[in-house]
């Protein structure tokens, strides 16, 4: 399994934004060249940690703003000719509730996301055993509650091998799917009625149980698959077992590289 790191290319940054790129890389400070050469000459692909809260694009606008900033230009002066200078992009995307590794392409580095991100997903999340939601993650609303005191350890591990390998999913009405231009998860908070989609393969590697503490319980995912589908197949799982589990938190995510 190897975990993305940092690959740098070229970054004629000041020291003070490495907390950002959260990356583990040498910067050097950038030159009093126009303003169009230092936007150009910033190149790289970094693996920054987001944090639990912004989305993927507000991560991506905060670090943008920062590198035009460090090249010397205020953000009341920006045009959007020289925002368009600054080619940054991001890699895959994770929700807003989940913390991670988020793939930041910058310069040159935005045309090798698509290749580094054909591998797998790893995630490490945690689950709440009793409890099911609307948006099927914590943050949602309590639409169900059941015992689960008689779920072991043993039960969750036996049923797991289920779920391995090429399974159909239907992919939840909580995701960044989108309907005419706008996500399904937005329509749905909007109260508008939304279908469902059809369901699609997807591949799990591997899914393995690594800690049982009722009624919590953390798995390691190795799949294809987004947060979202996570989500939906926590539900899955459970609704085999009879019992309901909600996806309490992603509390880390990897990419196969």
């Amino acid at each position: 399994m190897a975990v993305a790191e940092a690959v740098v290319l070229s970054s004629p940054l000041k020291t003070d934004i490495a907390p950002i790129l959260d990356a583990s890389v040498a910067i050097a400070a950038v030159t009093k060249a126009p303003l169009a050469t230092k936007l150009l000459s910033l190149s790289g692909v970094f693996a920054v940690h987001k944090p639990k809260g912004p989305t993927s694009a507000e991560l991506l606008n905060r670090l943008k703003e920062k590198l035009l900033a460090e090249a010397g230009m205020p953000s009341s002066e920006w045009t959007k000719r020289e925002k368009q200078t600054l080619k940054i992009g991001h890699g895959g995307t994770l929700d807003s509730a989940a913390r991670g590794v988020l793939v930041i392409g910058i310069g040159r580095g935005t045309k090798m996301l698509t290749s580094m991100l054909s591998g797998s997903k790893r995630y490490i999340a945690i689950g709440e055993l009793g409890k099911a939601t609307d948006t099927l993650d914590s943050t949602g609303k309590v639409t169900e509650e059941k015992p689960y005191d008689k779920i072991t350890q043993e039960d969750i591990e036996s049923i797991l091998q289920k779920f391995t390998g090429n399974i159909m999913q239907t992919p939840p009405l909580y995701s960044a799917l989108k309907k005419d231009g706008q996500r399904l998860s937005t329509l749905m908070k909007r109260r508008k009625v939304v279908e469902a989609k059809p369901a699609r393969p997807v591949t799990v590697y591997s899914i393995s149980l690594e800690k049982f503490q009722p009624p919590f319980f953390t798995l390691d995912v190795e799949s294809f698959i987004c947060m979202m589908f996570l989500c939906l197949l926590f539900q899955v799982i459970f609704i085999d077992m009879e019992i309901t589990a909600q996806h309490f938190q992603q509390i880390s995510s990897a990419l196969n590289i």
